[in-house]
């Protein structure tokens, strides 16, 4: 279950089958779709294996676990792959015993997907405004509008009056959004929840979680990621790994 394991790249050998008994997840450490089926994998101590991807130097076999090249993908021992990261999630909690993360009452299973579609804009506007920093573009408007998705959020907690967005305590939803709140401050816009006291608050109680701080990757760690990431470096994936 060790997820700082080094990338497989190009001209790689690939893994062998998977073992009974577990299930794989290709994966990348800095990734926040793959961030939120690992947490999922943890959250219900599903026992996994890591094999994580170098993105900018694919490995030319990992394209027959996806068409694209993506992460994050399942492989089961039956060689079934899921990809997707919502669906990789809710097949996890489906075809897994123990906690469900997901509700059981048909209506607020429905109502936790409809606040996913609420966060759409989120991931995208979070990746602009890191892209705009990092390259020394003003992206004042890039953060406006990524307010603006935080303030619907706000709302909405404010409106349950519950710390989680699915009630009182964690649940799939939250899961599905907190890797891009993770990432906030390493990506410089952490400002753009000032003044919003439920997500300030929703963030802190998310903090205070086992799964979520067994995952927590060290701040030095992902500035340097991501240093060698916007210099085109390959060596970027396995950054922070000393064997």
């Amino acid at each position: 279950m060790d997820d700082a394991t080094r990338t497989f790249g190009k001209g790689s050998c690939p893994p062998g089958p998977v073992p009974e008994g577990l299930i794989r997840i290709y994966s990348m450490r800095f990734c926040p779709y793959a961030h939120r089926t690992r947490l999922v994998l943890r959250a219900k101590g599903i026992r996994h294996e890591v094999i994580n991807i170098n993105l900018r130097n694919k490995p030319e076999w990992y394209y027959t676990k996806h068409p694209f090249g993506q992460i994050p993908v399942l492989e089961n021992s039956k060689c079934q792959l899921i990809y997707e990261s919502v669906i990789a999630c809710e097949y996890l909690d489906d075809a897994y015993p123990g906690r469900k993360l997901f509700p059981y009452d048909p209506y607020e299973r429905a109502r936790q997907k409809m606040l996913l579609e609420l966060f759409c804009k989120v991931p995208h506007l979070t990746k602009e405004c890191l892209v705009a920093i990092r390259c020394g573009r003003a992206c004042a408007d890039l953060k406006l509008a990524l307010r603006q998705e935080f303030c619907n959020l706000e709302e909405i907690l404010g409106y349950q009056n519950t710390v989680f967005f699915g009630g009182d305590c964690i649940s799939m939803i939250d899961y599905l959004f907190w890797p891009w709140f993770e990432r906030l401050d390493v990506y410089g816009i952490a400002n753009c929840l000032n003044h919003m006291p439920a997500l300030q608050l929703w963030t802190a109680a998310m903090k205070q979680d086992p799964t979520v701080c067994a995952l927590l990757i060290d701040r030095n760690i992902f500035l340097g990621f991501l240093n060698l990431y916007f210099q085109n470096n390959p060596d970027a994936f396995d950054f922070g790994l000393t064997c």
